[in-house]
C-alpha cells in the first residue's frame, strides 16, 4: 500500500500502540477539519487503502478538498470493514456464493478463491411468523414452526458457517440483526492484526437490509446494499461511489413532554423527504445531541432509508462511550475508541464549530408532537391531533373503491353475467362476527393488527419501557384489547424482555394481549401470520377497510397482511392505546379508550407515563450484565440449531429435489472473456407502472397463493398449500422467486387496466395473463423485455430479488423518470441497464402506452450517457432521449460483464 501523505503514524492506548492512518497529517494542507464526521471517515478509508490503481493520490485530494455545494463528480473506492447480512437477503448471498464456487472451478479457479476475505456475519431474524399469539406458549410455538419451516434453509446456512472462513452466523430466536448489530457485533473502532502490524481503524460496513443504517447511531459508517453488491464486498471488491453531497441535520432543545422518539423519527422523515435527500448523507449535529440518548439516535439513524439518505450518522461522544459501557463492551475497546476518535478529530463537544454541510436543516426537539404516519408511507406523517380527520379522508377513499366495484358487480349482474367468485355482495362497511362466546361488530377502520416489532423502537428503551408503563396502569383501571385485535410483542433482542421483566411489566403487557411471540422483524416484514378466520372471511366478504397498527418503519401496501387496506406507524405506547380502542376512528387526545372496572371513561391521558416514570424505570432496570449474558455463547444456538444436519465439503451438493435451495442460472455458458453489450432491439413492455413502485412491489414478500404461479410450481413439486411458507424463506430458490417478481397483490400494471396484482397483457396477442406467463411467452419468442415506471422507482427495502427476479423474467432494461439509489444499484448488478427519462420528459408527456415495440440505440458497449430511444405504435413512432444510468467507471464494468458476480469471477479465474 501506498502512503503518499505521509499519514502512517502511531496511537498508543492502554500499552499498546496501533499504526493508524492520521487524517491530521492532511489537516496542514488541506482543510480536513472542516469536512463531516462521515466523509472524515471515508477519508481514512481511503488514505488505508491507497495502492495507487483502485485509490490514488488524487482520490483522497479530491475527498480533502471536498465542496459541499458542488454536484457529485469525483469517483472513490469504499471498502467496508464487514458485511452484515440477514436470512432473507442472506441465503441467496449464499447461494450465490456456493454456485460461484461451482462456476469458478468450470473456469479454471479454485473453490477457495470464493471466500469472504472480510468479517461476515449474518442474523437469522425474518423467518418467524406470528402463527400463535395471545397464548402462554407463543413464543415457543412459534420457534418450533419456524423450525419445521425452514429446516433446510438452516441446515444449508450452518454448511455456510463450516464452509466459509470469516463467516458467522448469529441463529434464530436471538434478536433483530440491527439490533444484535447496534448491541454486539459493532465495534465503532477496529483493532486488527495485518502483515504483523496492530492497525487501528473505523468499524465500516455495508448490509443486506435497507436499515443497516441503524448503527450510524452509533457513530459507525455503513448502510444497505442489495445482496450481490454485499457479496462483492464479501469478496473483496470496494464499492464505487461519488463523493456524496452531506445535508446537516442540527438539533436544539430537548423533547416535550408526551413526545417520543417515534414522533421525533417521523417527523424528520417527513422534513428530509421534502429536501429530497436521496442518494446523499445525512449527518447529525449540533448541541442538542447532548440530549439525545444513544437509543434515539439509533432510532433515528434506522429510518436514513425512510429518509431516502444513504445513510443518517452521528459523530463518537461522550453518550457514545456510555452505551459501549451499557451494552458490555470491554474497557480496553472503550478507551481505544475514545482516543482514536480524538486524535482523528472524530470526536464531538458541545459548543464545537460546525462542519462544512451541503444544506442544513434545523430541527428544535422541543417542537416535536405525538404522530403516526399512514396508511401507505412512513413519509406522511399525521399529528396525532388530526389522526381522526385525515384518516377518515382516507377511508373515504377506499369506501368509494368499494362502491364502484359494487355497481360494476350490480351492472354485471343485471346483464345476465354470472357473479365472480369473491366479489363482495355485502359491503356495508360493517360485519358482526359471532367468535369465542363473543358477537361484535367488525367496521371500517377498525384494527386487527396491533404489534410491537421492527428495530426501529424496539431498540429504544424509553418507548418500549413507556409502553408496558402504559399497558400497566391500562390493565389495572381493566381496560383489555379488543377482541378482533391480533396483538404482538416481537423484541429486538434478549435483552428486550430482560428489562422488561425486571421492571415487571412484561406481564401486564401480556395481559393486554402483547405477549412475546418471537425475536425478530414479523409484522414489519409481512410476518404478520394469518388472521382468525372469522376476521379474515368477515374482511373480505364485506370488503372492510380493515387497518393495522405498528411500531415499525415500514407500511407500504400490501406488505403488512393482505387483508389490511392501510397501514400506520406509531410508537409503541400508541401502538397498546389503539388496540385498546380497536379502531383508527378516534381522537386519542379527546375521546376515552374504554372504561374502567367502574364504567368510567378512560382517556389516554389518564394512563400515559411521564418521561420521569420512564428514566425511573430505565435506570432501574438495565445494566451491563444483561447485554452480556444475553449475548454469551451467541453464535452456537440452541438444541435446534445444534441438532441441524450439516453438509460437508468444499462444494455444496445440490438437491434437484429442494424447493428451498437451487442453483441459480446465472452462470450458465458464461465464459472467461467479457462480451460485447448488444443493443436492445424488438423489446416489449412487460409492465408499465406509475410512480413510488416500492421493491416490495416488485421483489416477492409475503405469502404465496395458491393460485399464483409460485403456488402452482410448489404444489407441482409436492408442497402442501399449508407448507408454503413465505416467499422471503424460499429465496433461495429462484424457480419460486421469479414467479412471485411483480406479482404484489398491491401492484397496478397500467398495461391490464381494471386489474390488481401481477398481470399484464401480452402485447401481440393481446390476451390478458400474469406477468410470469407472459415472460415465459415472449422469452420462447427470443423477444427482450423492459419496464416502463414513474418516479422514484424502487424505493424501499434493498430487496436483491428486485433485481434478480427482473433479468429472470428476461427484462433488459428498466426505463424510469428516476429511481432510488439501492434499487438502481442492484439491477447494474444483475447486468439489467437503467435508463432515465430525459429532461423534462415523463411517462405522459411523451404518451407511452407500453403496446409499442421499443429500440435502444447508441448504447457504445455501455460507455454511452445517453441513448435513443424509439418507440414504434399502431399511431407510427416515438422517439425520445434517455439518461444512461450508470454513475461511476467500475458501474460501466460491472455492466458490460452482465453484473458484479460475472465481474468477480473472470477477475478470480484469470
Amino acid at each position: 500500500m501506498k502512503n503518499s501523505f505521509s499519514a502512517r503514524q502511531n496511537l498508543t492506548v492502554g500499552g499498546k500502540t496501533y499504526e493508524i492512518c492520521s487524517l491530521q497529517a492532511l489537516a496542514g494542507r488541506y482543510p480536513v477539519n472542516k469536512l463531516p464526521y462521515s466523509l472524515k471517515i471515508l477519508l481514512e478509508n481511503l488514505l488505508r487503502h491507497e495502492d495507487g490503481e483502485n485509490v490514488t493520490a488524487a482520490d483522497i485530494e479530491a475527498l480533502a478538498t471536498w465542496n459541499p455545494h458542488e454536484e457529485p463528480e469525483n469517483e472513490i473506492a469504499f471498502t467496508p470493514s464487514r458485511v452484515i447480512l440477514q436470512d432473507f437477503t442472506g441465503v441467496p448471498a449464499v447461494v450465490d456464493l456456493a454456485a460461484m464456487r461451482d462456476a469458478v472451478v468450470k473456469l479454471g479457479g479454485k473453490a477457495d478463491a470464493i471466500n469472504p476475505l472480510s468479517p461476515a456475519e449474518l442474523v437469522i431474524d425474518h423467518s418467524v411468523q406470528v402463527d400463535v399469539y395471545g397464548a402462554a406458549n407463543a413464543f415457543a410455538r412459534n420457534a418450533e414452526i419456524e423450525f419445521e419451516r425452514n429446516r433446510e434453509r438452516y441446515s444449508f446456512l450452518r454448511w455456510g458457517q463450516t464452509a466459509f472462513e470469516n463467516f458467522k452466523v448469529v441463529p434464530p430466536d436471538t434478536g433483530i440483526v440491527h439490533q444484535v448489530n447496534l448491541e454486539f457485533l459493532a465495534r465503532v473502532v477496529f483493532a486488527s492484526e495485518q502483515d504483523d502490524v496492530l492497525r487501528a481503524y473505523p468499524d465500516t460496513l455495508v448490509g443486506t437490509d435497507s436499515h443497516t443504517t441503524m448503527v450510524n447511531g452509533l457513530g459507525v459508517l455503513g448502510w444497505g446494499v442489495g445482496g450481490i453488491e454485499a457479496e462483492a464486498a464479501m469478496l473483496g471488491q470496494a464499492i464505487t461511489m461519488l463523493i456524496p453531497q452531506v445535508i446537516g441535520v442540527k438539533l436544539t432543545g430537548k423533547l416535550p413532554e408526551g413526545a417520543t422518539a417515534t414522533d421525533l423519527v417521523l417527523t424528520v422523515t417527513e422534513a428530509l423527504r421534502e429536501r429530497d435527500v436521496v442518494g446523499k448523507f445525512v449527518e447529525f449535529f449540533g448541541d442538542g445531541l447532548a440530549n439525545l440518548p444513544l437509543a434515539n439516535r439509533a432510532t433515528l439513524g434506522n429510518m436514513s432509508p425512510e429518509f431516502g439518505s444513504t445513510c443518517a450518522i452521528f459523530p463518537i461522544d461522550d453518550e457514545t462511550l456510555r452505551y459501549l459501557e451499557l451494552s458490555g463492551r470491554s474497557a480496553e475497546q472503550i478507551a481505544l475508541v475514545e482516543a482514536y476518535a480524538k486524535a482523528q478529530g472524530m470526536w464531538r463537544e458541545n459548543g464545537a464549530e460546525a462542519p462544512d454541510y451541503t444544506d442544513v436543516l434545523e430541527v428544535d426537539l422541543g417542537s416535536i408532537e405525538p404522530s403516526i404516519a399512514g396508511p401507505k408511507r412512513p413519509q406522511d406523517r399525521i399529528p396525532l391531533k388530526n389522526a381522526k380527520a385525515v384518516i377518515a379522508r382516507h377511508t373515504d377513499t377506499f369506501v368509494r373503491e368499494r362502491t364502484a366495484k359494487r355497481e360494476d358487480t350490480r351492472r354485471f349482474e343485471n346483464e345476465g353475467g354470472d357473479t365472480a367468485v369473491g366479489s363482495p355482495h355485502k359491503v356495508e362497511g360493517t360485519a358482526t362476527i359471532n367468535m369465542d362466546s363473543q358477537s361484535f361488530d367488525l367496521s371500517d377502520g377498525a384494527i386487527v393488527i396491533a404489534a410491537i416489532t421492527s428495530c426501529t423502537n424496539t431498540s429504544n428503551p424509553a418507548v418500549m419501557l413507556g409502553a408496558g408503563l402504559l399497558a400497566r396502569k391500562a390493565h389495572e383501571k381493566g381496560l383489555k384489547v379488543k377482541p378482533w385485535v391480533k396483538a404482538s410483542l416481537a423484541p429486538g433482542s434478549r435483552v428486550v424482555t430482560d428489562y422488561l421483566r425486571k421492571a415487571e411489566l412484561l406481564d401486564d403487557l401480556d395481559a393486554l394481549g402483547f405477549g412475546l411471540v418471537g425475536y425478530g422483524c414479523t409484522t414489519c416484514i409481512g410476518n404478520s401470520g394469518p388472521l382468525r378466520d372469522e376476521i379474515s372471511n368477515a374482511i373480505q366478504a364485506h370488503d372492510l377497510v380493515a387497518c393495522a397498527v405498528l411500531s415499525g418503519n415500514r407500511n407500504f401496501e400490501g406488505r403488512i397482511h393482505p387483508d389490511v387496506k392501510m397501514n400506520f406507524l406509531a410508537s409503541p405506547p400508541l401502538v397498546v392505546a389503539y388496540a385498546l380502542a380497536g379502531t383508527m376512528n378516534i381522537d386519542l387526545n379527546n375521546e376515552p379508550l374504554g372504561e374502567d372496572k367502574n364504567g368510567k371513561p378512560v382517556y389516554l391521558k389518564d394512563i400515559w407515563p411521564s418521561q420521569r416514570e420512564i428514566q425511573n424505570v430505565i435506570g432501574t432496570s438495565i445494566d451491563a450484565d444483561m447485554f452480556k449474558h444475553g449475548y454469551e455463547g451467541v453464535f452456537g444456538g440452541d438444541d435446534n440449531w445444534k441438532s441441524l444436519p450439516v453438509p460437508e465439503g468444499d462444494i455444496y451438493e445440490w438437491d434437484d429435489k429442494s424447493t428451498y435451495v437451487q442453483n441459480p442460472p446465472y452462470f450458465v455458458d458464461m465464459s472467461r472473456e467479457t462480451e460485447t453489450v448488444a443493443e436492445i432491439s424488438g423489446a416489449r413492455v412487460l409492465a408499465l407502472l406509475g410512480d413510488s413502485v416500492t421493491t416490495d412491489h416488485i421483489s416477492p414478500a409475503g405469502s404465496i397463493a395458491k393460485n399464483s404461479p409460485a403456488g402452482k410450481y410448489l404444489m407441482e413439486h409436492g408442497v402442501d398449500p399449508k407448507h408454503f411458507n413465505s416467499y422471503g424463506s424460499r429465496r433461495g430458490n429462484h424457480e419460486v422467486m421469479m414467479r412471485g417478481t411483480f406479482a404484489n397483490i398491491r401492484l397496478r400494471n397500467k398495461l391490464a387496466p381494471g386489474t390488481e396484482g401481477g398481470f399484464t397483457i401480452h402485447v401481440p396477442s393481446g390476451e390478458q395473463m400474469t406477468i410470469f406467463d407472459a415472460s415465459t411467452r415472449y422469452q420462447q419468442d427470443n423477444t427482450p423485455l423492459i419496464v416502463i415506471a414513474g418516479k422514484e422507482y424502487g424505493t424501499g427495502s434493498s430487496r436483491d430479488w428486485a433485481a434478480k427476479g427482473t433479468l429472470l423474467l428476461g427484462v433488459k432494461a428498466v426505463i424510469a423518470e428516476s429511481f432510488e439509489r439501492i434499487h438502481r444499484s442492484n439491477l447494474i448488478g444483475m447486468g439489467v441497464l437503467p435508463l432515465q427519462l430525459a429532461g423534462r420528459d415523463t411517462v405522459a408527456s411523451l404518451g407511452l402506452t407500453g403496446k409499442e415495440e421499443y429500440s435502444i440505440e447508441g448504447l457504445d458497449n455501455g460507455n454511452a450517457k445517453e441513448v435513443t430511444v424509439r418507440a414504434k405504435g399502431e399511431n407510427g413512432e416515438k422517439t425520445f432521449k434517455a439518461r444512461v444510468r450508470l454513475d461511476t467507471p467500475k458501474e460501466r464494468d460491472y455492466y458490460r460483464n452482465g453484473g458484479i458476480l460475472h465481474y468477480v469471477l473472470r477477475q478470480l479465474a484469470a
